[in-house]
């Protein structure tokens, strides 16, 4: 699957989970970690939890390899990595602290997911 492929589809697995603010950044001219982030947030920890379990079920559904998952037991910023996304999931306290849109805006524009129901642009 390549990566847009694949961030439409834990964009849409976010979105089935109820996170808000999804946003994805396009990563590839600034970056070699991955090719976009998504970023998205949850209410509280329980949701900030099922939708990272969320992500990792969909990503093993498509055999696609959770290369890392960590902070979920805290549930206060669970990331993601399925190597070529990255998913951060916050609590939306933690959101807004570390603001990673605001430290990767050197990035090209904010992309819009076709798998999500409403807008994630800026």
């Amino acid at each position: 699957m390549d990566s847009k492929a694949l961030v439409d589809l834990v964009a849409k697995a976010c979105d089935d989970k109820r996170a808000e603010n999804i946003v994805v950044l396009d990563m590839k001219e600034v970056s070699l970690i991955a090719d976009y982030f998504l970023i998205c947030d949850g209410s509280n920890e329980r949701q900030v939890q099922a939708i990272s379990r969320e992500l990792k079920d969909v990503a093993e559904e498509q055999a696609i390899e959770v290369k890392r998952m960590e902070g979920f037991d805290q549930a206060r910023w669970v990331l993601v990595d399925l190597g070529n996304v990255v998913c951060h999931v916050f609590h939306r306290d933690e959101r807004v602290y570390y603001n990673l849109e605001k430290l990767w805006g050197r990035c090209p524009p904010t992309i819009r997911s076709e798998a999500v129901r409403w807008p994630i642009l800026n």
